[in-house]
């Protein structure tokens, strides 16, 4: 089973990180866009050369139309997308100031409930992506610019967000069943080593 979980969660990190990659690519080349636009658009340009100002105006160069709304859908499902990988490798940021300090039986029942509370908190944001997603079907809202219908980043989100829950619930059990019987289910101890 684990292995089974391991791959699903490798998957969606690297579904994660390509569209996060795009995300990336895209942003730098609506970035470039808008600089050499207001560079053409500039005074200084227009004074020194105005041919080249006028060349570059005349070639449409700009930002990306929807830069934003793509990357704020884009987004939200890489969120989605690196949340089974972060929680298989109890890999979420911790502060442990305090409980370095505690017993290791008691440490493992804090990492045991926080992994069933992060189960939790996942599969209600799932839940209520869903609620979501389904009404943004119902009514057909759409973006501003780009005018695509708002249920696509909803219903991806919501995707990876299944697979965020389906493996949290299957780490925060891990942990209970680690605490109970003494073995070790999950590979790592988790948070950032220092």
């Amino acid at each position: 089973m684990l292995n089974i979980v391991t791959r699903l969660a490798r998957l969606m990190a690297i579904l994660g990180g390509l569209v996060l990659t795009a995300l990336v690519v895209l942003t730098c080349v609506s970035v470039l866009g808008r600089g050499l636009n207001t560079l053409g658009h500039s005074d200084l340009m227009e004074g020194l050369a105005p041919g080249l100002a006028a060349w570059l105006i005349g070639t449409g160069v700009g930002p990306v139309t929807g830069d934003y709304e793509l990357v704020e859908a884009g987004i939200a499902f890489a969120v989605f997308a690196f949340l089974p990988i972060c929680q298989l490798a109890a890999a979420h940021a911790t502060v442990d100031v305090f409980t370095n300090l505690l017993p290791g039986r008691t440490n493992r029942w804090l990492t045991a409930f926080w992994e069933v509370v992060l189960a939790l908190v996942i599969v209600v944001i799932g839940w209520r992506l869903y609620l979501g997603f389904v009404e943004k079907i119902d009514n057909g809202q759409t973006t501003f610019l780009l005018q695509f219908p708002i249920w696509w980043a909803y219903g991806a989100s919501f995707a990876a967000s299944v697979v965020a829950g389906l493996v949290g619930v299957y780490c925060g059990v891990a942990r209970v069943l680690e605490v109970a019987t003494g073995r070790a289910w999950l590979p790592g101890s988790g948070g950032a080593e220092h």
